[in-house]
């Protein structure tokens, strides 16, 4: 058929995702609309191919690697479909399709322009609206990964810095169109399809109903993306966000978009120990006024990566200086109404952090977007830093990659963690280096082996720690989701019971399990 291309050399790219793991396939595709994607799937239907879908591949966790049959890929389906304004709340609903990336979607909410398209009157009336207010308005999710795809983001409930203050992907999504692997379609708009206690009924747009019963697990109570989101009575679109494409394939989505604060101010505070850091972090996220928006840790072995990367590397420039004697770090993010309301937020900061054992002389303060970029250099360069050494340590041994955690646990088990993670990779020799999203609870610990011996250990340590952030009440996956590469981890999690209700769910929809296997 039209469309479907026999895979060979030419789309050998397509087997493996940003995981730098590799799969393989028979046939792949690149629809454009949805009709075409309902002209792919019947293809494959009539050939009894798993299908896997894909979109930007950023993800890490291999969940766009194929394992057999058909790839769908949606990195071409990225049309600006509409868009409607809501007067009352002071938002956007911006319908898309699933292929448009968020750096491109960020580009587009700014300036105005969302491409040629026959608008109908409500999406001009919008766009007049959004053009009049050029970057005012945003999408709050803020994955580091900005190449990422829309349909990925709400494929695994995707999050990043501003989830501390903001929420996930799932919060800011009201529309899905999803097309299922036998080709009917379902419409879902949040707050219409709910289900009734944990039992639910859906119909398709040509009336087919699907039934079924939501799993009985309970949700951590942390931030998570980690197996299908489960609660009575729920909103049945969150069923699909957060499910990695194992319910059907979205191909339109309506994202919300916010007015954004007018003053944006970052401040990167360095620390002599790391406890004098965890001290800031528990005092200032709880401030009743002026909560920062974003809260990111990063340890001394972070900081003396970077250190190094810059005196070596001319790629780490832009990179500013990091004296010796700055230890650990943590990066707070303040938005507010104006300027004066930001100012007095960094004031209260500042206070709480030299009653912590901070030094104003030790701080980076941002308050322009010259000066905003420079710290978002220097947030973003400690997992390039981390990329490069592993690729320059696989010259030696192909097999190595860095070993990543993505688990979250509640705010009084931060410390705990935190001890759990010093003490196993002390034990065990193993090179490390931490970061991430502090005011969820959730560090990413990057083990650096330099051996195939030392990345077994490294494996079988993050299955120990699995267990006990579980039993803390945690996470196994925070943002990145389960993909292929961590479906143990989620047993761990639910249990064998929650992984079959979970099954269950998938064949409502799924009946062959035929999207996304594995």
């Amino acid at each position: 058929m039209s469309g479907i291309k026999d895979m060979g050399q030419n789309y050998i790219e397509y087997l493996r995702d940003e995981s730098r793991s590799v799969g393989s396939a028979d046939s792949i595709s690149f629809p454009q609309t949805e009709q075409e994607v309902l002209e792919h799937l019947q293809a494959v239907r009539d050939r009894g191919l798993p299908v896997t879908v894909q979109g930007a591949r950023t993800g890490i966790t291999g969940g766009a690697v194929p394992r057999g049959g058909h790839i769908l890929n949606l990195s071409r389906m990225t049309t600006y479909l509409g868009m409607a304004y809501r007067e009352e709340k002071d938002e956007f609903i911006l319908r898309l399709q699933p292929g448009v990336l968020l750096c491109d979607l960020e580009e587009a909410v700014g300036s105005g322009e969302l491409g040629e398209g026959e608008w109908n009157r409500e999406t001009r009336e919008a766009l007049q609206v959004l053009r009049e207010h050029r970057g005012v308005y945003f999408f709050p999710p803020d994955p580091t990964e900005t190449s990422a795809s829309l349909g990925g983001m709400v494929s695994c409930n995707a999050s990043g810095a501003k989830t501390f203050f903001f929420g996930p992907t799932r919060k800011y999504i009201d529309e899905l169109t999803v097309v299922l692997y036998s080709g009917e379609i379902l419409y879902l708009k949040r707050g219409r399809e709910k289900a009734r206690g944990l039992g639910f009924v859906l119909s398709s747009a040509s009336g087919k109903t699907y039934s079924g019963r939501i799993p009985s697990y309970t949700m951590p109570g942390v931030k998570s993306s980690a197996g299908l989101y489960a609660a009575p009575d729920m909103d049945l679109i969150d069923l699909v966000i957060g499910s990695e494409g194992t319910l059907g394939v979205v191909t339109s989505i309506g994202a919300r978009i916010v007015r954004a604060s007018p003053s944006i101010w970052g401040v990167a505070a360095f620390f002599p120990d790391e406890e004098k850091a965890l001290s800031f972090v528990q005092a200032i996220r709880v401030v009743p006024e002026g909560k920062p928006v974003a809260m990111e840790f990063f340890n001394n072995s972070a900081l003396d990566l970077l250190r190094k990367q810059k005196r070596e590397n001319p790629a780490f420039g832009e990179v500013q200086e990091i004296p010796e004697g700055y230890h650990t770090a943590v990066y707070v993010e303040f938005h507010g109404r104006s300027e004066e309301d930001t100012e007095e937020m960094v004031f209260t900061m500042a206070d709480i952090m030299a009653g912590c054992g901070g030094d104003e002389d030790a701080t980076w303060i941002a308050s322009s977007e010259k000066e905003l970029k420079r710290l978002k250099v220097f947030r973003h360069a400690i997992p390039e830093a981390v990329n490069l050494l592993i690729d320059e340590r696989r010259k030696e041994e192909p097999g190595l990659t860095k070993l990543g955690t993505d688990m979250a646990v509640p705010d009084s088990r931060l410390r705990d963690v935190l001890s759990l993670y010093r003490e196993g990779l002390a034990r065990h020799h193993l090179e490390s280096v931490m970061f991430g999203h502090i005011g969820d609870n959730h560090i990413h610990v990057n083990i650096l082996p330099k051996s195939m011996k030392e990345y077994s250990t490294g494996k079988s340590l993050y299955l120990t720690w699995a267990d006990e952030i579980v039993s803390m009440g945690g996470t196994v996956s925070a943002e990145h989701g389960i993909g292929k590469l961590k479906t143990a981890f989620l047993e761990k999690m639910y249990g064998k019971k929650g992984i079959e209700e979970m099954k269950e769910v998938i064949r409502s929809f799924n009946p062959g399990m035929m999207l996304n296997p594995g």
